[in-house]
């Protein structure tokens, strides 16, 4: 699973609360004299060579404030799907408190042509339907009672079968905490939504300095030890 992502501009790097003020210090060693600008929603470090580094706050009106308020543990809702397997939970302080996980059979594509082509399409087209009505109802059964209880969702796996969740109806009100970011992970096991749990702590810090280092988009090195 990456803990580093490319975002326009640069890339956005996970990072654990507890580490974020350790990171600020390593990013200014690397791009120089810092200021740190904190508002309502985000800190927005700004380095002397032009590099950028931005995460978002959950309260607080200095950086020391800002990491308090980060590294208070949170009860987070957890959805994980791919096609054919997904992983549904519940975390507190990165520890996974309930969950499920399934796994349904969708066959993969296959290139002949002709009528067996189209039977076989429809067939998987049908196991994929199955498959994400199954992760949908288990959406429903293990976050849909608790909304109260969670602080924010996380999401990861695959954005095309995250969407037809997304438009199930039953499913709004945990779409509506989902945080923007998307993680990148295999096919969800339980051994994958643990460690999914801990990545949900993580802050996201987004890294722009193509400017500075003249690095395309496409360069993943984090720089800073993230």
């Amino acid at each position: 699973m990456s803990r580093v992502r490319q975002v326009p501009g640069g890339r956005a790097v996970e990072v654990e609360p507890e580490r974020v003020e350790g990171w600020i210090r390593r990013f200014a060693d690397r791009h120089g004299a810092v200021e740190t600008h904190v508002t309502e929603s985000h800190v927005v470090v700004s380095a002397e060579d032009g590099a950028t580094a931005t995460f978002r706050t959950r309260g607080g009106t200095s950086v020391g404030e800002v990491i308090e308020k980060l590294t208070e543990p949170r009860r987070i809702g957890l959805v994980l799907v791919r096609l054919g397997g997904h992983s549904v939970g519940v975390a507190f302080g990165g520890r996974v408190e309930v969950s499920t996980t399934d796994r349904k059979q969708v066959h993969g594509r296959i290139r002949a042509g002709g009528w067996s082509q189209q039977r076989f399409a429809r067939r998987r087209e049908g196991q994929a339907r199955v498959a994400l009505q199954a992760a949908a109802d288990d959406v429903a059964r293990v976050l849909v009672p608790r909304l109260a209880e969670l602080d924010g969702v996380v999401l990861g796996g695959d954005w095309q079968a995250l969407d037809v969740l997304r438009n199930d109806r039953r499913l709004s009100g945990v779409f509506s905490l989902a945080e923007d970011r998307v993680l990148d992970v295999p096919e969800p096991r339980r051994s994958v939504l643990d460690e999914a749990a801990e990545r949900a702590r993580c802050v996201e810090i987004v890294i722009q300095d193509t400017v500075a280092t003249g690095r395309g988009p496409g360069h993943m090195d984090t720089g800073e030890g993230a």
